[in-house]
């Protein structure tokens, strides 16, 4: 119970907090405001079991420093960076208006900023998308990769690798259907997104390969390799963890449009992730049950596809939280029954 002591600390001074500000706000709606922040706590939680289990398998490879700088840097990062500043920064960047301006719409005129926030939907998932996707295409794309939960589809995409870039075609190719499947007005910034969260994803992936595979170099230019090699994972798990927020973010409009309590809300959820990342990784679940991470990446790449159809026709959370969740559990009851058979076995021997 200690990996949540963090998260229950931060619940309790965050429902406090969402009560006085609803009383701040509009007298007597303070337990209403806490009863909307604890359901966007739920809501955050059930959408993110998928990306506990990938940020888990990036930690185990991180210092003990970097891990826990992953849950008190990173957390500031996620609630203020992903659940505040950067719907304001996007949208300030369509709505061509400035920070400071977005910023006090958001306050002082909800109604005003949710709908700024809807018109930049399309590009914002977009580019979480297409973050994802290339996530997703980049674990099963991989002929090194010996062990298969759905061995029927895994076995033969992990050969596809040899196809050098298949993962940027694919991925450009659901761009362009994407282009013709928005409005219009829509269809340039879509592309402009997409290819950034492409292009974001080759590069950090790329430096992070340079750094592991390059120790010795890295730490005759570094005398602080490790620190260097912590920073690039936490940036990376930074932004996995961004595109992975996207939807909840959005999809909180449709519970509060008061920007103070979404965020109260969506930070209790994304304490409990990261506390429930370092259980994972402190526990060595990931070791114990070998299917999670297929589970994981097959819940990341339902995602990518749900942000996509998202921008032309909405899907309702609810469905974007049970698919996930699918995923993880049936991995997880895989797992069990394969420890179980592999128990059998040398029982017999």
């Amino acid at each position: 119970m200690n990996d949540f002591t963090g998260s229950y600390i931060v619940t309790g001074a965050g429902l406090i907090a969402a009560y006085f500000w609803g009383e701040h706000v509009h007298l007597g709606t303070g337990w209403l405001c806490v009863f909307i922040a604890v359901i966007l706590g739920i809501l955050e939680v059930s959408l993110s079991f998928d990306n506990a289990v990938v940020n888990a398998m990036k930690l185990e490879k991180m210092t003990p420093v970097w891990r826990h700088r992953f849950l008190t840097w990173g957390i500031a990062i996620a609630v203020f960076g992903m659940r505040f500043l950067f719907p304001i920064l996007v949208v300030a960047i369509f709505a061509k208006l400035s920070m400071l301006e977005v910023t006090k719409i958001a306050l002082t005129n909800v109604d005003k900023y949710a709908y700024y926030l809807h018109q930049t939907h399309a590009p914002i998932v977009s580019f979480g998308g297409m973050f994802l996707m290339m996530l997703f295409l980049h674990y099963f794309f991989n002929h090194e990769k010996d062990v298969h939960w759905i061995k029927k589809i895994e076995e033969p995409l992990a050969h596809l690798d040899h196809v050098r870039g298949i993962e940027v075609i694919l991925s450009l190719a659901i761009l362009i259907t994407l282009h013709y499947a928005v409005p219009k007005e829509q269809a340039l910034s879509v592309v402009i997104s997409g290819v950034f969260g492409i292009l974001i994803y080759l590069m950090i992936d790329g430096l992070t390969h340079y750094l592991e595979r390059h120790e010795q170099m890295r730490l005759a230019k570094c005398a602080e390799g490790a620190k260097c090699t912590g920073l690039v994972s936490f940036i990376y798990l930074e932004l996995i963890d961004a595109s992975f927020s996207l939807d909840g973010v959005l999809g909180a409009f449709a519970l509060s449009k008061d920007i103070i309590i979404i965020t109260i809300g969506l930070a209790i959820g994304a304490m409990f992730v990261r506390s429930l990342t370092i259980m994972l990784v402190e526990k060595k679940t990931l070791a114990r049950f070998i299917y999670l991470e297929h589970g994981a990446h097959w819940a990341i790449g339902a995602l990518a596809a749900i942000m996509f159809i998202s921008t032309v026709k909405e899907v309702p959370e609810v469905v974007t939280g049970l698919i996930g969740f699918g995923f993880i559990a049936a991995a997880f009851i895989s797992s069990v029954i394969y420890n179980k058979k592999l128990e059998n076995k040398l029982a017999d021997k």
